[in-house]
C-alpha cells in the first residue's frame, strides 16, 4: 500500500464511524417523529437531513468499507460508569441527538485538514449541526407534551367564573373530577389576576393530585405563575408561535376555531389541540357562532390533532358529538347549572363510556 493511502486509513475510519453514527441517530429520531408523534414537518426535516448528509458516491463508499476494521476497534468494549441501561424516551432522544451533533462536529473538523478528503463540505456539516439543535428542541417539546395531550379525552370541564355565580372554583372542580372529568379549564372575564392567582394555584394543586391536566384560558402569565399544564387561546389572542416561545416546552397550547382553514393553520403553528365550536347554541356565550356537527366532521378529516368540541353540549347530544370526530366534549352550562355538579358530570361521563363501547 502506498504511503499516502496508509496515512488516510485512520481518517477514513473516523469518517466511516461518524457517518454511521449520524445515519443511525437520525433514523431513530426520524422514526420517533414519524411513528410515535405523527409529526409530518419534523419527519421531513430529519429524513432530508439524513439523506443529504449520508449520501455519497459509490467509489467513496467503497473506500470507507475498505478502511473499516470493527474487530480491532479498541473502544467497542469500553463502558463508562453511570451509563444507564434503561432510559426514558426523552433521554433517548437527547442522547441520540448529541450523538449526531458530536459526529457532525467531527466531520466538520476533519474537512478542514490540509490535503484531507475531497468532496466533503465543512459548511454543510456545520449547518446541519445547528439545524439539529432546533429539531432536538422541537422533538423533545412534543414528547414532553404528548402525555398531556393523550389525556384530552372524555369530559373537558370548563369552570367559567360568571357561570359559577359566586360558588367556589375549587369545590366545582373537585365535584367534576369526582364525576369523571378528565381535564379542567379555567375561564374568567370578571376577576383581576391578583384575585385569580390563589385560585389557579389551588386548582393546579387539586388537578395534580388527581392526575388531571389543568388549563388556563387566555392568561399566559397565570399559566407560568401557577405552573399550569397548558394555555388555551382564542382566535384574537396571543399568536401560538409567540406563546410557544414564552412557555416552558412541556406546556400544551389549545386554540379555538370555527373553520377548516383556521384548524389547519393552528396545527401548522404548533397547537396541541383544537377547540371546535360552537357546535350548538349555548347559554354560556350567546354571541358564539354555531358551526354544527358537519364542520366538526370536516375539521376531523383535515387535521390529526385532538379535537375538543364545545358549545351547547349536554348528556342528550354528547354521543353524536363524539361520533362526529371529537376527542373531548367541553361543557360549562350543562354541569354548572345543575344543583349537583358531580352527578351532572357523571351522567355525561356515563354517556361517553357507553359511546366507547
Amino acid at each position: 500500500m502506498a504511503s499516502s493511502e496508509a496515512e488516510s486509513q485512520p481518517t477514513l475510519r473516523i469518517i466511516d464511524a461518524s457517518l454511521n453514527r449520524i445515519s443511525e441517530g437520525l433514523r431513530l429520531l426520524e422514526d420517533i417523529a414519524r411513528l410515535l408523534l405523527n409529526d409530518r414537518a419534523l419527519t421531513k426535516q430529519l429524513k432530508t437531513m439524513r439523506h443529504e448528509l449520508v449520501r455519497s458516491d459509490w467509489p467513496f463508499h467503497q473506500q470507507l468499507l475498505q478502511a473499516r476494521n470493527s474487530e480491532s476497534d479498541v473502544g467497542i468494549d469500553i463502558e463508562v460508569s453511570g451509563e444507564e441501561k434503561e432510559r426514558e424516551l426523552p433521554v433517548i432522544v437527547t442522547a441520540n441527538a448529541r450523538r449526531v451533533q458530536e459526529s457532525l462536529r467531527t466531520m466538520e473538523e476533519l474537512t478542514k485538514i490540509p490535503g484531507g478528503i475531497p468532496g466533503l463540505d465543512s459548511e454543510k456539516f456545520k449547518q446541519a449541526r445547528f439545524n439539529l439543535y432546533s429539531i432536538e428542541q422541537a422533538l423533545l417539546s412534543r414528547l414532553l407534551r404528548q402525555d398531556k395531550t393523550k389525556q384530552l379525552s372524555g369530559l373537558y370541564f370548563i369552570i367559567d367564573t360568571q357561570a359559577l355565580k359566586g360558588r367556589s372554583h375549587i369545590e366545582a372542580a373537585t365535584q367534576a373530577i369526582r364525576g369523571g372529568a378528565k381535564t379542567i379549564q379555567l375561564r374568567d372575564k370578571l376577576l383581576s389576576k391578583k384575585e385569580l392567582l390563589p385560585i389557579v394555584r389551588e386548582l393546579k394543586k387539586l388537578c395534580t393530585e388527581h392526575n388531571v391536566p389543568f388549563i388556563i384560558n387566555d392568561y399566559l402569565d397565570l399559566v407560568l405563575a401557577a405552573d399550569a399544564d397548558g394555555l388555551h387561546l382564542g382566535q384574537d389572542d396571543l399568536p401560538i408561535k409567540v406563546a410557544r416561545k414564552l412557555l416552558p416546552i412541556d406546556k400544551i397550547i389549545g386554540s379555538s376555531t370555527t373553520t377548516v382553514d383556521r384548524a389547519v393553520a393552528v396545527e401548522s403553528e404548533g397547537a396541541d389541540y383544537i377547540a371546535v365550536g360552537s357546535i350548538y347554541p349555548t347559554p354560556s356565550k350567546e354571541t358564539a357562532k354555531v358551526v354544527g356537527l358537519d364542520r366538526l366532521r370536516q375539521i376531523r378529516q383535515a387535521v390529526t390533532l385532538p379535537l375538543v368540541a364545545i358549545g351547547g353540549i349536554t348528556k342528550d347530544n354528547v354521543r353524536e358529538v363524539m361520533t362526529a370526530g371529537a376527542n373531548s366534549a367541553a361543557i360549562i352550562s350543562a354541569i354548572l347549572q345543575a344543583k349537583d355538579i358531580e352527578a351532572a358530570a357523571r351522567q355525561i361521563v356515563d354517556e361517553l363510556e357507553t359511546h366507547r363501547e
